[in-house]
């Protein structure tokens, strides 16, 4: 008898193997070019780990000489490579070269920080940005159309650093209702959260604007209103479910924009995020606090994309139906 063929992987199966493998290319990538630049970089690494560790009014020649020996930093660099990557494989981070604590514990408090800081962001401006949208294009052309459009240029004109540091002199020096920088209560993530959420919240509003636009006039929901359905359930079943089509990848889209934004605000309102990890690992010359960090922002994105790639197929059938036809 022939051999019986197998089923095709369904598509959530084959984005997850094919996030996998990019997943462990990122990571070989990261790595290698991590320790490449770190290399390459002028001055002594040696002195800089030493006066991480003691202080710059500390620091002698013997003692950064005595680093060089104990973390093994006299030996080739091909070989100190392949020990991170041989260390890596095992799933161990190593430890802090200024502090020797371990990077994976701390690695653990810096992500989960980010995290939050970027849900609180993504939240403000996905509530802002999509509640805006839905109201502009109730009357295209309107007030509040044109107050979006306005909102969207001025939103992507500022420099997340500059916001932040106007924000910061407006409701922490003059007004004194919110801190200016820290951690730890609920009143530190309001002005970072912000100043992510501002820009984004512009583009959410402007691209749910135009789809939920594009998508009243189709032929489906016109169709579904002659049927009689009210327009509430039109709106929730219809335009609703089909603009978060559209809008889920691009949101995934601009996620990668609010990690790349995470490291410039978490070292303006020093939140102990991976961005600010990364700034003062690359200040100190710690070389696996710098690629543990670099690592997680690269899985990140890696992961945001596989989230989205799901979520597009759970809010979309037709590539599952697809594959039943394949």
């Amino acid at each position: 008898m022939p051999p019986t063929p197998r089923a095709p992987a369904g598509p959530a199966l084959r984005v997850m193997r094919q996030r996998a493998i990019q997943a462990a290319t990122v990571v070989l990538l990261v790595s290698t070019a991590c320790f490449a630049i770190i290399q390459s970089l002028p001055g002594d690494i040696a002195f800089r780990i030493a006066a991480g560790r003691y202080g710059y009014d500390q620091v002698t020649a013997a003692s950064a000489d005595t680093v060089r020996a104990e973390l093994g930093l006299d030996r080739p660099a091909w070989q100190q490579l392949l020990a991170w990557l041989g260390d890596l494989l095992t799933l161990d981070l190593g430890t802090s070269l200024v502090t020797g604590a371990s990077v994976a514990g701390e690695l653990g408090l810096y992500l989960s920080s980010s995290l939050q800081l970027a849900a609180a962001a993504l939240a403000m401006a996905l509530v802002a940005g999509a509640t805006a949208g839905v109201l502009a294009a109730s009357r295209p052309g309107g007030v509040l159309d044109r107050l979006t459009t306005l909102w969207v240029s001025g939103a992507r004109s500022l420099p997340p650093f500059l916001l932040g540091l106007v924000l910061i002199l407006v409701f922490s020096v003059h007004l004194g209702v919110l801190p200016a920088a820290g951690h730890g209560t609920a009143g530190n993530i309001v002005l970072p959260a912000v100043t992510l959420a501002v820009g984004l919240s512009g583009l959410f509003a402007r691209v749910t604007r135009d789809t939920v636009a594009q998508i009243r006039q189709s032929d489906y929901v016109r169709f579904a209103a002659t049927k009689g359905l009210g327009g509430g359930l039109v709106f929730l079943r219809h335009v609703l479910r089909n603009t978060g089509v559209t809008l889920l990848p691009y949101v995934g889209v601009q996620l990668l924009v609010l990690i790349e934004g995470v490291v410039v605000v978490e070292s303006l309102f020093a939140w102990p995020g991976l961005g600010h990890a990364l700034v003062h690992a690359i200040f100190w010359r710690d070389l696996p606090m710098i690629q543990a960090t670099a690592l997680a922002l690269a899985l990140l994105v890696v992961a945001l994309n596989t989230v989205v790639d799901l979520g597009t197929l759970a809010l979309d059938p037709r590539p599952r139906r697809r594959e039943l036809v394949l």
